[in-house]
């Protein structure tokens, strides 16, 4: 079995997961470049109470006519039915959270909350101004630490991560494709239906979707609260995890 943290990596059918701990389901859809390392303190703190999934989203390798937020969507909704979960707090970071959104618009008779860090879905500036030069790596480490309020996250293994994806031309493009597909994908309009507990957890210092992004969020998801968490980037969980279990287990605590 493959392990990614001393966690073994689950295959059920064609869906590759982590799955520790017993409990209510909390489900975590990571975005773009979603090392699941990012998510090792999220998992370990979790798992005590819950059973923390995390799906591997199959950003890279689906082809290019379904690599878009909805055929991502479509995939965590087979993923939910194929392994028969329910009462799910659903939690994504980034494009994660987008994802999420969706899942929780088109199928929420079996979502019980939902939690957004840097989500995508109504703003963000992407890393598609100038994206990527190939074969540079300097460009790169410089474009993945601004996900961070602190550069020195942007650890090498992260950064060959990026760097190993922007040298394959096809990856490029279907970066690409997601990247323009969530930008499409606005859902402004539709935020207001819906009902589920919302938890929205940003970084002030997040500039892929900066904090107003946020507030716009509070204001048109109707049930939903808002937290900040000072000199804190774009991914919580993993720059400031304490924090960040300290507001989602007193989230949690009131979806009893």
């Amino acid at each position: 079995m493959e392990k990614i943290m001393n966690y073994t990596i689950k295959q059920d059918g064609k869906f590759k997961f982590i799955e520790e701990g017993e409990g209510q389901v909390l489900m975590l859809l990571h975005g773009l470049f979603g090392a699941l390392s990012n998510f090792k303190d999220l998992i370990e703190y979790f798992k005590k109470s819950h059973k923390v999934v995390v799906p591997l989203l199959p950003l890279l390798e689906m082809d290019l006519l379904h690599t878009s937020v909805g055929g991502l969507e479509k995939f965590v909704t087979k993923f939910i039915d194929h392994r028969k979960y329910t009462d799910i707090h659903l939690m994504g970071n980034s494009l994660g959270g987008h994802v999420a959104l969706v899942h929780t618009l088109k199928n929420p008779q079996k979502i019980k909350s939902l939690i957004l860090t840097g989500s995508s879905g109504l703003f963000e500036n992407g890393m598609g101004d100038s994206y990527p030069k190939r074969g540079d790596k300097e460009y790169i480490r410089t474009k993945t630490a601004l996900t961070f309020y602190n550069p020195a996250l942007a650890t090498d293994e992260l950064v060959n991560e990026v760097f190993e994806i922007t040298n394959n031309r096809m990856k490029v493009i279907k970066i690409i494709s997601l990247a323009k597909s969530a930008i499409r994908n606005n859902l402004g309009e539709e935020l207001n239906q819906i009902k589920k507990p919302t938890c929205l957890i940003w970084g002030k210092n997040d500039t892929i979707t900066p904090p107003f992004v946020g507030e716009e969020f509070h204001k048109l998801i109707p049930n939903s609260e808002l937290h900040f968490i000072d000199k804190c980037g774009h991914a919580p969980m993993m720059e400031v995890p304490d924090e960040f279990n300290a507001i989602l287990d007193g989230f949690l605590a009131k979806q009893k």
